[in-house]
Order: structure tokens, then C-alpha cells, then sequence
């Protein structure tokens, strides 16, 4: 009896590496280390994405994802291999520490498509059946730890595969749509740096990306650090200064701020704002104005916006419709959710030297809120570059108002007050 158990016990695992080795050799299947597939949507304002500008933040590149594109980050992006719209290809990119695997195939004809996954016993693990668009169809996966099959059957196309799954979820089995990227979308082939109809860009697992969406007047940003595919909502807000200008917006925490500076010359009632082009005026005046750094508007207005005294920013008049000059407290908020003075800056400042004199490592950004240094004008026009000063709607004492600026030289974000002649700051307005 225990000669013919051992016998069958053999026999058992012969069969199951017969069946295992069959299925991981006979199955071609194109793989990479590391890929996750960013889909973009909107909402709010718009529901359409015209184009996401994409930066890592980490490695200092961006690329530009355009209308019905995804964005795919690949740890080894020249390993991605090409999808050609008419060769009925399946791709299989496995789970890294999210435990979720993309499928990607080629659809050759709209209609009822039945998609499912199987154990190497044959035991049906997850399956679904969907109508499909002709084209390239992507779906996401979550499965425990193993060995899979998964055999798509369509409208005049069939496809099996292995899938080789090493680091599984906890949850039960899914299958989940991603997308389509209709064959009218490609030409004959993908090239290798484009794959699924989109954008490939370099990531390694920790990068901090920032995605910055356009979608007619509209322009919000988000950030992030995926740890796998996934849907990126962009809530479009609308922020339409007196001169007609659009603002990007970014939402933090419960805010949402401008992330850049105002540039109107017109309070939102319509009236102008005086222009004062004089420096040693700026100290002595008691109404509301306004300038550019170096009386420069061509150079300077659309990167840093205008600078504006304090008077301006007393009247109430100084920001959108829906929008206001933040107070004090709104700054603090901003502030604390960041980290408190002695860090904030660094999660709040622009990377990169494009508008800085210099950077170091430790500037993230990862707020989005994209600080620049505008500089000030006072006696005269200093600082740009180096230093950005914002004002807040809320007086210290007397003549004095609160205020915040952060330095190219250390990582706060400083809270400071001066009186109401000192000179001409910068704008940030936050959504009401």
C-alpha cells in the first residue's frame, strides 16, 4: 500500500511538471521588470483631456501625452517591444510589488469577446466576457502569487498565454478594462518607445511625478508616486482672472490653490489697476498698484506674474470670482500640511534651474505647488531668482501685514510680516 502511494505521489508531480514545463514553453510571451499603465480622465469643469504634460520630478525629464493616450513607465523602456496593429499580438507585463499584471492584445474586429484565466490544472480562476473595439485592447489583472493561462477568444482572433505571477495580491481574483486604442489611432507600427497607444517614460519605482492637464481654458495639476496602473482624475476648476487670463490649479488637502502667480491688471470689478513704474515710489504709495520685475511685462509676466502692494490686495477686488487673496491661517494650513515652516519650502518650490539660480536634491515639488522666485520691488528690483514673496490678506498690527516667502539657500518656508508700504510681492490666489 505505501509502494503504491509513493508510486501515485510520483506520478502526481511528474504530471504537474509535465503540464507546467508545457505551458511556460510552448507559450511566447513579451515581458518587462517593470511597467504600469497611467490612464488620464477628467471631471468638474470638463471631463476632456486635451494633453497631460508629465514630469519626473526625480530624474528632470518630461514628455507630453496627448488626447487619448496613456502614459506607460517602464523601468527598462527600450525593452518594451513593438505592438504592430495587424501581426494579433498578446502582451502579458507581470505584477511588481502591486500584485497586478497588464494584458495587452489586438482586437482584429469589434464585438463580444470572452476573456478568462486559468490555474495550470485547468481550474477557470477569473473570467469575464465584454464587447470590445477593434484595436488594442488592455486590461488589468489581479491575481495571487502563480503560474497562469489566459486564453482570449473574440470576433476572429484567439490568443493563449502564460502569465508567470510573482508577487500576488490579497484580494480575490479581478479582471478590470482599462481601454482601447483604436487601429485608426496607429500607423503600420508602434515604434519602441511607444507602446499601447501611448507615451513610454523612464521610472523607477519611488520617482515622484508631477502631471500637469490641459483641457481647453482649463489646466489642473496632480502628483503623484504610482505604485501601479491606474486612472488619474484631473478636477478641472475654472480660474479666469479680469484681463482674461487662465490659471493652472492645484488641489492640496482641502485647498486649492493657484500654482502660479496672478498677472491681471484689472480688478475682477473691471476697474485698472495703477501701474506704477517708479521704484522710489513704491514706498510712499497709499493706493493700490501694481508693476512687473524690471517693468519688463514681455520677459517676466507669464513666468512670474505681476507684483503687487498691499493696498491692492486690501481692497478685496484683487483676485478671480470665486477666488481670494488667503489668509494668514490659509497660509499656515498650507504650510503644516507640508511638514511646518523648517520643511515646507523644499515640498513647495519648483526643481530645476530654469527659474531658480540654483537647486539642490532635496527640492521636490511634491505639492505641485511650484513656488517661483518672483523677487519684489521696493527701492528697487531685487531678488528675483533667488527669493519668493507672497502677501496674505491678514494685518499683524497697524500697518504691518503677514506674509510668506522661501529662499534659493535652505528648505523653509518662512512666515514673516512688514509694513503695508514695503513694496510690491507676489499673488497666489486660493479657490473660495
Amino acid at each position: 500500500m505505501k509502494l503504491s502511494k509513493k508510486i501515485k505521489n510520483m506520478k502526481t508531480k511528474i504530471l504537474h511538471f509535465f503540464v507546467t514545463s508545457f505551458f511556460l514553453g510552448i507559450f511566447p510571451v513579451k515581458t518587462v521588470a517593470l511597467n504600469y499603465t497611467i490612464t488620464f480622465t477628467g471631471t468638474g469643469a470638463s471631463t476632456m483631456v486635451d494633453n497631460v504634460t508629465v514630469q519626473n520630478l526625480t530624474k528632470g525629464i518630461s514628455v507630453t501625452v496627448s488626447a487619448g493616450n496613456v502614459l506607460n513607465l517602464s523601468d527598462t523602456p527600450n525593452a518594451v517591444e513593438k505592438v504592430n496593429v495587424n501581426d494579433g499580438t498578446i502582451c502579458v507585463y507581470p505584477a511588481s510589488t502591486d500584485g497586478k499584471s497588464i494584458v495587452s492584445f489586438f482586437a482584429k474586429q469589434t464585438g463580444s469577446t470572452q476573456f478568462d484565466v486559468f490555474s495550470l490544472d485547468g481550474k477557470k480562476i477569473v473570467g469575464i466576457r465584454t464587447d470590445l473595439h477593434a484595436g488594442i485592447n488592455t486590461f488589468e489583472l489581479s491575481l495571487l502569487k502563480g503560474v497562469y493561462v489566459i486564453q482570449v477568444t473574440g470576433n476572429e482572433y484567439e490568443y493563449s498565454t502564460k502569465l508567470l505571477n510573482s508577487s500576488g495580491t490579497q484580494s480575490k481574483p479581478e479582471i478590470g478594462y482599462i481601454g482601447t486604442e483604436k487601429p485608426s489611432a496607429f500607423g503600420q507600427q508602434k515604434s519602441k518607445s511607444s507602446i499601447l497607444g501611448g507615451i513610454t517614460m523612464p521610472y523607477t519605482a519611488g520617482d515622484q511625478l508631477l502631471y500637469k492637464a490641459v483641457s481647453g481654458n482649463y489646466s489642473t495639476i496632480v502628483t503623484d508616486v504610482p505604485t501601479g496602473s491606474k486612472i488619474t482624475n484631473f478636477n478641472f476648476v475654472a480660474c479666469t482672472d479680469a484681463d482674461g487670463n487662465n490659471y493652472t490649479v492645484v488641489t492640496i488637502g482641502t485647498q486649492t490653490w493657484m500654482a502660479e502667480n496672478l498677472k491681471t491688471t484689472k480688478y475682477r470689478n473691471g476697474d485698472p489697476i495703477l501701474n506704477v513704474t517708479e521704484n522710489t515710489s513704491w514706498n510712499s504709495l497709499t493706493t493700490g498698484a501694481y508693476c512687473w520685475y524690471d517693468n519688463d511685462a514681455t520677459t517676466y509676466k507669464n513666468t512670474y506674474g505681476a507684483l503687487y502692494n498691499w493696498f491692492a490686495v486690501n481692497t478685496g477686488k484683487l483676485a478671480p470670482i470665486g477666488w481670494h487673496v488667503p489668509t494668514d491661517a490659509e497660509w499656515t494650513a498650507l504650510t503644516d500640511y507640508f511638514g511646518g515652516e523648517t520643511v515646507a519650502g523644499d515640498k513647495l518650490k519648483e526643481t530645476g534651474i530654469n527659474n531658480w539660480i540654483s537647486t539642490n536634491s532635496v527640492v521636490t515639488n511634491e505639492s505641485g505647488f511650484t513656488a517661483l522666485p518672483g523677487g519684489m520691488r521696493g527701492g528697487s528690483d531685487y531678488f528675483r531668482g533667488k527669493i519668493g514673496y507672497w502677501w496674505s490678506s491678514t494685518l499683524y498690527m497697524g500697518t504691518h501685514a503677514w506674509q510668506r516667502f522661501v529662499s534659493v539657500n535652505n528648505s523653509l518656508f518662512y512666515r514673516n510680516w512688514d509694513d503695508e508700504t514695503c513694496g510690491g510681492l507676489s499673488i497666489r490666489c486660493i479657490k473660495e
